[in-house]
């Protein structure tokens, strides 16, 4: 029953067959929606209030005013003043919060410890009834959301859709700028006399009202409960039934289409993005002609476009679907990223007027889609299309309601309500004609072409206001798109074949003992397999890992490319049997590790076998083949050469991996080594990784344990059988595992680096601080005083001090070395700078924890005990939990309640002499290291010695390695564990 003047008419919502929990639609009487969700088993309750205002509504001039608020409304409310105190409550809580803004419609979504959620709902509540936004609060959060703007400006993504929207009407808000800046929302209105605060307040007033929103409640209480407490928490949002925002009329008007647009990006490579401007899918959700389209041009099988511009050299990756869609208009995407020869060859000149490469792949994809108009929509694609999205959607595996809650908030604004949980996913309604009149939106005179390539660097001149980006715009008319058509290469595209991968037993295996636990089922001298009933989800899925440990894999820069290298061409070989595995809800991946490799697969169980026998029949008859060696190569050196467009703070993380951990190589000497690499140097190298190996397998979900077994007997008869086998067992002396520096108590390491990318403003700090190898007390005193110090941290060095929009307080863990560690990027100051004000805020904390009155120690401990007990959602939470331990060697698999037992344990004065150990300031046992990206802007920053005496400069990498003593590993090999 609603809460309301009227009675509410009783729809019923569309759910999963698997699903258990309960659902209520209700509509207070201020107008706003909500959707209650009880659900008895879940540890975590959430919430996640949709506005439907976004930065299309910003007012002229005030460009990223409504991503301001949003930043703004954090901060304290007239029932909650003190400034920061909702998402302290949240943290310390066991919880996190976040919320975005799109172009229409602001969401905002927090999850919290069960026993903790009415008052965190109640402080959530008030944000949107009586919040503070305070003087203060506005200067500095104007800074976060310049930071943020900031660290956006050398990414290739925000670059080109500023780019895409300012081609486009300058009167339609599609066209605007909706991040903001300094610029947009402290230096021009202040030059016209506007005060940006009093136009934040008068844009909530307008905007911000009860029937413009819709409100998921997740949590434990019987859906009674739930209604009465969302009632008395959120009846008071004022209600000033404000109409709907609407935005009629097409971003792109006549000049905007038909025009190819040739843009220079940050990362070398090149993409090719041809768009279209098309009716909105949303309004034919049950037809799904986008998703029938998406499906068919972004295919991967044999005669796909894909498949021809893999087997022309052309393409390494293609994806299409709608996108960038609101109710009034959409866009129809194609993405295809470009080998050099794709692009027309390494040296592709501009003057020579030759035909490039381009204008085939274009030509092509026109091609394919006149395939499609000649074809008809096909009644067997759709059906095929249409149960398989009917099995994802039933048999969709439990994700965190955190996620759940913000995907149905944002669905409540678009769909009816018996929809909400279905959006999209479900089409049902097969209808030739909605499918067709799609496709014939996708014309030469409705395109947009925009091509991406460093290549185009000096030969533009046009240049993107917001982030600078160079272009120069052609147009191009039917004519010349049906002549590239003409020249377009004649290969055999056709439609794809039926999916031999949809599962037709979804049927769940008995599990005659349960095991909460992996079991070591069966262990030999070529392997190891660790399995695990599913006994939690009860979905007819499966995950299975295999890691080859290949001594000869990783033990060199070269080793390590090599066997990189033989990774990605294993999975490029097979895309074209399993990309259909992959349609169906069966995924599978061959990675390259730092000593050898590992093949996951996940997904339905019923073929998993079929698929795994696949990869395992390619590793096993694996050759070189000499052209898409040269394609693999090729987008891997572009990986490498473009590790110096990485942020900062990812070169820090980077440089503290290598200080840290042996037997790992420079990014520079595998790019050197990859540079001369050819195909015969691998040909030759491939035998030696397999000629020994080890392999550690991990089975679990829905598999019997027989099965198992049979799988990695398969697997070592492939191997290791035979009368030539590939491998050999290891040696007792190769059985060797990473192993962690050892840093020395009481001494601070500092590494110091320019940033690679000189045009990057932005400075980085990762300080580190090593306190022990695994241990349940250790560990929990760690995690304890991580959890305590997050939010101040967060508060004190972005919030107040606003030093940079990313700042992070989080643990580490390499291998089981524990520590904790701050990463902090900065526009405004130096690393040396920030690193003073972390050692001034560990003073700061220092204070805090000594002062904690023991209600609130108390009630820190039990949000970590709520953390550590929460249960695993799904059967892939699940599997990546004991794969860490089996990976680490560590195999505390019941670690949890030896933790939560040491925890109950804990008092106050033990974590405090925990941190005065390792943590504190002058801690006579502290271990740390400090990496220092610097950006030029900060280089003249003084650079001397700060007078601390334990301070020592690491001036060369590996000698620093070389020089310290390793920790023991976890991990030994064959003899760790008796059967």
């Amino acid at each position: 029953m609603a809460i309301g003047k009227e009675k509410l008419e009783v729809v019923e919502i569309i759910k999963p067959r698997t699903d258990n929990r309960d659902y209520r639609r209700v509509i207070l009487p201020n107008s706003l929606q909500v959707l209650l969700i009880s659900d008895p088993d879940t540890d975590k309750c959430s919430a996640s209030m949709n506005v439907g205002v976004g930065s299309f509504s910003d007012p002229e001039g005030l460009e990223g005013l409504a991503h301001f608020l949003e930043h703004m409304l954090f901060y304290a409310s007239e029932k909650y003043p003190l400034e920061d105190s909702y998402s302290t409550y949240i943290s310390e809580h066991g919880g996190r919060t976040n919320a975005y803004t799109s172009s229409e419609h602001t969401n905002y979504y927090f999850d919290v410890n069960a026993d903790c959620f009415e008052e965190a709902l109640d402080r959530f509540a008030q944000f949107f009834i009586k919040p503070l936004m305070s003087s203060d609060a506005t200067t500095r959060e104007i800074k976060a959301v310049d930071s943020e703007n900031q660290k956006n400006l050398l990414s290739d993504a925000w670059r080109i859709n500023q780019l895409q929207k300012h081609l486009s009407a300058e009167g339609h808000p599609y066209h605007k700028f909706s991040t903001g800046n300094w610029d947009t929302l402290e230096v021009r209105p202040k030059a016209r006399g506007v005060d940006t605060r009093d136009e934040l307040l008068i844009f909530y007033k307008e905007n911000y009202s009860a029937n413009l929103m819709n409100l998921v409640v997740y949590a434990k209480e019987s859906l009674d409960k739930i209604e009465s407490r969302v009632l008395s928490k959120f009846k008071e949002i004022r209600n000033i039934d404000r109409i709907h925002p609407s935005f009629p009329g097409q971003p792109c008007t006549s000049e905007h289409l038909q025009i190819i647009v040739k843009t220079v990006p940050i990362k070398r490579g090149h993409k090719l993005r041809i768009t279209w401007p098309i009716t909105p899918g949303i309004h034919h959700y049950m037809e799904g002609p986008s998703r029938y389209l998406g499906h068919l041009i972004g295919h991967e099988g044999e005669g796909s476009l894909f498949y021809i511009l893999k087997k022309l050299g052309w393409a390494t990756s293609l994806s299409a679907g709608e996108s960038d869609w609101t109710v009034e208009f959409s866009f129809f995407k194609v993405v295809i990223d470009l080998s050099d020869a794709g692009h027309g060859g390494p040296i592709w000149c501009f003057f020579l007027k030759t035909i490039a490469n381009v204008e085939h792949i274009i030509g092509l994809l026109f091609k394919y889609i006149s395939l499609l108009q000649q074809s008809g929509v096909c009644k067997w694609i759709f059906d095929e299309l249409s149960a398989i999205c009917e099995m994802v959607f039933h048999y969709q595996d439990k994700i965190p309601p955190i996620d759940y809650v913000v995907k149905i908030a944002s669905n409540m604004q678009l769909y009816p309500p018996k929809d909400w949980l279905v959006g999209s996913s479900l089409p049902s309604i097969f209808s030739p004609g909605v499918i067709q009149s799609f496709l014939n939106e996708l014309t030469p005179n409705n395109v947009r072409i925009f091509w991406e390539s460093t290549n185009f660097e000096g030969h533009t001149d046009l240049t993107e206001p917001w982030y600078g980006t160079a272009y120069s715009v052609e147009k191009i008319t039917d004519s010349i798109i049906q002549e590239w058509m003409e020249r377009a290469p004649d290969e055999h595209l056709h439609l794809p074949t039926a999916n031999v991968f949809i599962p037709t037993d979804l049927s769940i295996k008995n599990v005659r003992k349960k095991v909460n636990l992996p079991v070591l089922l069966r262990k030999s001298a070529y392997s190891k397999l660790w399995y695990k009933p599913d006994t939690t989800f009860s979905t007819p899925k499966a995950y299975v890992k295999l890691d080859f440990y290949c001594p000869f894999g990783g033990n060199s820069p070269e080793a390590n490319v090599l066997t990189d290298v033989s990774t990605r061409l294993l999975m490029d070989y097979l895309n074209e049997y399993a990309y259909d595995a992959q349609v169906a809800g069966l995924y599978y991946a061959i990675s390259h590790t730092d000593n050898g490799f590992q093949v996951t697969l996940t997904g339905y169980s019923q073929k998993l076998k079929i698929l795994l026998e696949t990869v395992i029949e390619k590793i096993t008859t694996f050759e070189v083949k000499p052209d898409r060696f040269y394609v693999i190569k090729e987008l891997l050196v572009k990986q490498y050469e473009n590790f110096k467009f990485q942020q900062p703070y990812q070169q820090a993380m980077y440089y503290c991996s290598l200080l840290l951990r042996d037997q790992s190589w420079p990014w520079s000497d595998e790019l050197e080594v990859l540079a001369v690499l050819e195909p015969d140097v691998l040909s030759r190298f491939y035998p030696q990784i397999l000629s020994r190996t080890f392999i550690e397998c991990y089975a679990a979900g829905n598999i019997e344990s027989n099965e198992a077994e049979l799988m990695i007997q398969h697997v070592e008869n492939a191997f290791f059988k035979g009368v030539k086998p590939l491998s050999q067992a290891l040696f007792p002396s190769q059985h060797l595992a990473n192993r962690i520096v050892k840093l020395e108590r009481g001494t601070n390491y500092c590494y110091t680096k320019g940033g690679l990318n000189p045009s990057d403003e932005n400075s980085a700090l990762l300080h580190y601080v090593q306190v022990h190898q695994d241990d349940f007390k250790l560990n929990i005193k760690l995690q304890l005083v991580a959890l305590i110090a997050k939010q101040p941290a967060f508060h004190q060095l972005r919030s107040v001090e606003q030093l940079g929009y990313i700042t992070v307080l989080m643990q580490r863990n390499d291998s089981g070395i524990r520590g904790v560690q701050f990463i902090i990027q900065s526009t405004v100051k130096g690393p040396k700078h920030i690193e003073s004000r972390v050692q001034a805020f560990l003073k700061m904390f220092e204070s805090k924890l000594y002062e904690m009155p023991d209600d609130e120690f108390k009630s820190n401990v039990n949000a970590l005990i709520e953390m550590k007990l929460e249960k695993h959602k799904n059967l892939r939470e699940e599997s990546g939990y004991f794969w860490r331990e089996i990976q680490d060697g560590t195999l505390k698999f019941d670690r949890k309640e030896y933790e939560v037992a040491a925890l109950k344990q804990l008092t106050k004065a033990e974590l405090i002499q925990f941190f005065d150990e390792h943590i504190k300031v002058g801690a006579p046992q502290k271990k740390t290291l400090s990496v220092q990206v610097y950006a030029t802007t900060h280089s003249t920053e003084d650079m001397a010695d700060n007078g601390d005496c334990n301070m020592v400069n690491i001036e060369d990498v590996f000698g620093f390695r070389r020089s310290r003593p390793l920790y023991g590993s976890f991990k030994g090999g064959i003899g760790h564990m008796k059967l």
